[in-house]
């Protein structure tokens, strides 16, 4: 939750999207390299061996000592500067960051958060705040419905349902990792150019392409590299619009004054969803050690996600505004929540 808000408020309106979109690829990394690692540990002590997945766990410590380290060498949001007194230090963080007019930014966070300073604390669930609440609340549930999750919390299970022996399939999520890496870094090329609504609209419909072969695959129990071209088509999708736009878009739409306890009400949507989700997905799949049996049963899953993406191409379309390269409090401004 925190990450993505930090970076939003600090970041210069022409480039917020592309450095929101860090956060974004730095998950993906971790992705990629804990499938490397685990498809290593499977390697050196053997797919069966008892204590694999405690190794698989134990390797995750490593990154979290890092970002602790890291995590005491960051500056403070010049909003929450600004709304402590601190004017003169918003400034400078906003200079050292690359805003072109520090001075005439504060001057507009100050207007932005007048109201909450004499009213006292914002809450969240207000008529003014319903649009910004129901857009991000939109983006989130389909970060969830769009699939991923299924696909990145089971990829080694997918790929044995499609005839892959375990070490195997440990080798075809790295494959998906890299795919992901790759489209993420594409994303974060293009997405202050073409901007968030537009990857959107593109993302759902390569989504539905994908969900779709996946169910054709799946159904008809095809095998070989159609199923890893289905998975890839599915995590590409996600890595270039949903997984680059989902943190950004949200913590835009959001007005100053309820951004934080906004951004953490969208994180546990998120997760909500990806709970239905990652449970559903076994339930549905069954069971059945019979590759064929379950690789059928798989088939109205992704049907299910294909039509989610496609409503989210129809509302996405018609209700979303465009989001780059306006200021986060122009754009208070025109969801008509400005003070």
């Amino acid at each position: 939750v925190v990450s993505p808000v930090y970076i939003t408020e600090i970041a210069p309106a022409r480039r917020r999207g592309l450095l929101v979109a860090v956060s974004q690829l730095n998950i993906v990394v971790g992705i990629l390299v804990a499938y490397l690692s685990n498809y290593l540990v499977a390697r050196v002590m053997g797919a069966e061996h008892p204590a694999a997945w405690r190794w698989m766990f134990g390797m995750e410590a490593a990154p979290a000592t890092a970002f602790l380290v890291a995590s005491l060498l960051i500056s403070e949001s010049p909003r929450w500067l600004v709304r402590k007194g601190d004017r003169t230090q918003a400034e400078a963080v906003l200079t050292r960051f690359g805003h072109e007019d520090p001075l005439r930014e504060v001057d507009e966070i100050e207007q932005s958060l007048a109201s909450e300073r004499l009213g006292g604390r914002e809450k969240l669930l207000q008529r003014k705040y319903l649009r910004p609440l129901l857009l991000a609340a939109m983006i989130a549930a389909f970060n969830q419905l769009d699939g991923i999750n299924a696909v990145l919390y089971y990829t080694a299970d997918i790929f044995r349902m499609a005839g892959a022996d375990k070490t195997s399939a440990l080798m075809q999520s790295v494959i998906i990792g890299v795919t992901n890496l790759v489209m993420t870094i594409v994303a974060m090329l293009v997405i202050d150019r073409v901007g968030r609504k537009s990857l959107l609209l593109v993302g759902s419909v390569t989504f539905i392409l994908s969900h779709a072969l996946a169910a054709w695959v799946f159904h008809t129990h095809a095998q070989g590299w159609i199923v890893i071209v289905a998975m890839m088509g599915i995590v590409g999708s996600h890595a270039y619009s949903q997984g680059a736009v989902v943190w950004v878009v949200i913590n835009e739409l959001l007005p100053n004054a309820v951004r934080a306890s906004g951004s953490a009400a969208a994180c546990f949507l998120i997760w909500l969803l990806c709970i239905c989700v990652t449970w559903g997905f076994p339930v549905v799949v069954g069971e059945s050690t019979d590759p064929m049996v379950a690789g059928r049963s798989a088939a109205p899953a992704f049907v299910f996600f294909a039509v989610m993406m496609l409503v989210q191409f129809v509302l996405v379309l018609k209700y979303l505004p465009e989001t780059k390269g306006v200021s986060l409090e122009e754009l208070q401004q025109r969801l008509g929540v400005g003070e």
